[in-house]
């Protein structure tokens, strides 16, 4: 009982020395005016507030706007939201493609592009119009599995979840429920998922009865983390009254 507490501290001491590296940037980011501010309100007053922004690059065509506009509308996102992750994904251009094989404005990798045809039965995530649909479609479903989770907090796990998938953040919450953290909390779970990595096996071995995550091991955290920040950075600016 002894040697089980002394290694429960122990990792909580580790997480917190994590807590401590990342709270600056953490505060940095959420100094915002509009902080408050409700995420999913899908206000359409500043239709073309986006276009001028200077935290945007370039221009998207009438087209593409109708799109974003119309699809978001239908899946219950606020288009801004759309318009944040798609300058992350893809920097508004509709034909870029990654090494991984992702394409388009929204950055659909072939799998989960499979997925969305089943459901949507769309022709090709080529098409710019598919392309949006299948995205705006995938991203209200990520959101609707956390919706036990509130606020600002609910969008960065669904953001996190685009980028990384569900199953990583499914097994930072199992972490965190197991070292006594919340684990619907998006400052808990961003300190959580470096413990995800390989290093900490453990780790997983007290937590799962094996010496590596229920999903396998994640070392991209750092790349989820700066993700989500990045978006909900653009998000607020877009929100901002000039």
């Amino acid at each position: 009982m002894k040697v089980a507490l002394i290694k429960i501290v122990g990792w909580m001491m580790l997480v917190a020395m994590v807590v401590l590296i990342t709270a600056e940037s953490y505060i940095a980011n959420r100094n915002s005016k509009d902080a408050n501010k409700s995420l999913l309100s899908n206000d359409p007053s500043e239709t073309g507030t986006y276009l001028k922004n200077k935290t945007l690059d370039r221009e998207l065509s009438s087209n593409e706007i109708s799109r974003i506009k119309q699809y978001s509308k239908d899946y219950g996102i606020d288009y801004r939201i759309i318009l944040s992750i798609i300058k992350q994904e893809s920097q508004f251009d509709s034909t870029a493609v990654s090494e991984r094989g992702a394409t388009g404005l929204m950055q659909m990798m072939p799998m989960t592009h499979a997925e969305m045809n089943e459901a949507l039965d769309l022709d090709s995530l080529e098409v710019t119009s598919d392309n949006i649909q299948a995205g705006i479609y995938y991203f209200s479903k990520l959101y609707n599995l956390f919706s036990n989770i509130k606020g600002e907090d609910r969008l960065c796990f669904s953001l996190a979840a685009y980028n990384a998938g569900p199953s990583r953040i499914y097994d930072a919450q199992e972490i965190a429920a197991y070292m006594g953290e919340n684990p619907n909390k998006w400052t808990v779970i961003e300190n959580i998922l470096p413990l995800l990595s390989k290093r900490y096996y453990s780790l997983h071995q007290e937590v799962w009865g094996e010496p590596k995550p229920r999903n396998g091991y994640f070392g991209s955290w750092r790349q989820t983390v700066k993700y989500v920040q990045n978006i909900t950075n653009t998000y607020k600016n877009l929100n901002r009254t000039e």
